[in-house]
């Protein structure tokens, strides 16, 4: 064991800038257990079928969708659990980070690999890898917590899907899960985390325990965390094409030849707020700062797009009054997080709101909230800078309205052409420094 931890501790893979490549926020599995917050109440039986507000997965949508991907496995029982994540920058190296954030019992982890993804549930011949923690091939994440994987020397390059497998031995373990992970995801019985491909494994689209994927790269490479609700997320986008604004960003930052290497990595929640939990939809923004951004390795640009929900929520039938916000509430909310974000050395780029007209929680109230808070976005000069996603997504002779050639059907989520147009506003000289 000694040999085997001088191994690691000398190991290349261990040296020089490491930063996150690829990330998602963490919440309770939905179902599993009740959360903190206020349950979400349904829209009324007399809501216009024009969609519901950021709150996607629970206040139901009444315009015709696609069929809903499987949920998230609310437990998991002596089964692998295999999951695709697209590096968006690359490496010589590599780490994986698995979270028990929301866990109510230590989780036991038998056997972890890292792969390059075929197709389907499929990893490509001769490129699995086994993952380590302390030397050991298992590892038991203990309640609330996050670790990494030992390094390992693995080439990753910028825009491949990588494959992290894990083996869950145990009997109805609860999951600290990503709900809306939009690639598809694999559950098979037994151990198959080597196997190369599957057998008897069903499909769904989150992400289980995995939190994380770092490399090792470039001494000039960095990450962008985008930081947001489920316009961040990607909600209303095609599963398994990639097309959430982060991802469209760091295609975009990775043609650029003369730009050093940068990494965005989505922190997006569905139905996330700036200031209040709300059961299902994640920690607020101020609670999981810390973890989702500043934890993160590499880190130097915050991309703030969030506070939507803190609107709408508050004109959702049956809401608590107390859950309430005001413009100055989340303008408030959003000084500490620049505060937080200025403490430790970082630059924050703040994201005007988008529209939600159309929608049952729509009322002009909280369209004058919205634009209160956009004015003071634009124009306080306390972001590092401002990119104005209302202007490149409202709809010009309706400017209350998402233009409806970016709409996906509910008047609130952007469709692929819709974060095409979010990524395309931001500045790529923003992230030269």
């Amino acid at each position: 064991m000694d040999e085997v931890r001088e191994s690691i501790r000398t190991s290349p893979a261990n040296q020089g800038n490491w930063i996150a490549t690829w990330g998602t926020a963490q919440q309770l599995a939905q179902p599993a257990e009740p959360g903190g917050g206020p349950q979400m109440p349904g829209p009324p039986d007399d809501a216009p079928l024009a969609g519901a507000p950021d709150a996607d997965a629970a206040a139901q949508d009444f315009t015709p969708q696609p069929a809903e991907p499987p949920a998230a496995p609310t437990k998991v029982s002596a089964q692998t659990v295999r999951m695709v994540a697209r590096a968006t920058v690359g490496g010589t190296a590599v780490r994986v980070a698995l979270s028990n954030s929301f866990g109510y019992a230590p989780v036991r982890i038998d056997a972890a690999q890292i792969a390059r993804h075929d197709s389907g549930a499929a990893i490509r011949a001769g490129s699995t890898r086994e993952l380590t923690f302390g030397g050991r091939d298992a590892v038991v994440l203990p309640t609330g917590a996050q670790i990494y994987s030992d390094p390992i020397e693995y080439d990753v390059p910028a825009q491949t899907d990588l494959v992290v497998s894990l083996y869950i031995p145990g009997e109805n373990v609860i999951p600290t899960t990503h709900e809306v992970g939009l690639r598809t995801a694999w559950l098979a019985p037994g151990n198959q985390a080597a196997t190369r491909s599957l057998h008897d494994a069903t499909g769904f689209q989150s992400y289980l325990w995995l939190a994380g994927i770092d490399v090792l790269a470039q001494p000039t490479a960095a990450t962008i965390v985008a930081f947001g609700d489920s316009i961040t997320d990607g909600a209303g986008t095609t599963p398994d094409a990639d097309t959430p604004w982060p991802s469209l960003l760091a295609r975009r930052l990775a043609a650029q030849q003369d730009l050093p290497p940068r990494a965005v990595i989505n922190m997006g929640i569905a139905g996330n707020r700036v200031l209040r939990e709300t059961d299902g939809f994640g920690a607020s923004a101020l609670a999981r700062f810390d973890r989702d951004v500043l934890a993160r390795p590499g880190v130097r640009w915050v991309v703030l797009s969030e506070g939507g929900n803190d609107i709408c929520f508050g004109y959702m039938p049956g809401m608590p009054e107390s859950e309430r916000a005001t413009a100055e509430d989340i303008i408030a909310g959003y000084r500490l997080l620049i505060g937080r974000t200025h403490l430790h050395g970082l630059r924050i780029i703040g994201c005007t709101l988008t529209q939600f007209g159309g929608t049952f929680v729509f009322t002009a109230e909280g369209e004058r909230m919205r634009q209160d808070v956009n004015r003071w976005i634009r124009s306080s000069g306390e972001f590092d800078a401002v990119v104005d996603l209302d202007a490149a997504t409202r709809d010009p002779a309706a400017p209350t309205k998402l233009r409806a050639e970016f709409d996906s059907g509910d008047n609130i989520h952007p469709n692929d052409a819709g974060n095409k147009a979010i990524a395309e506003a931001f500045d790529l000289e923003l992230f030269r420094g």
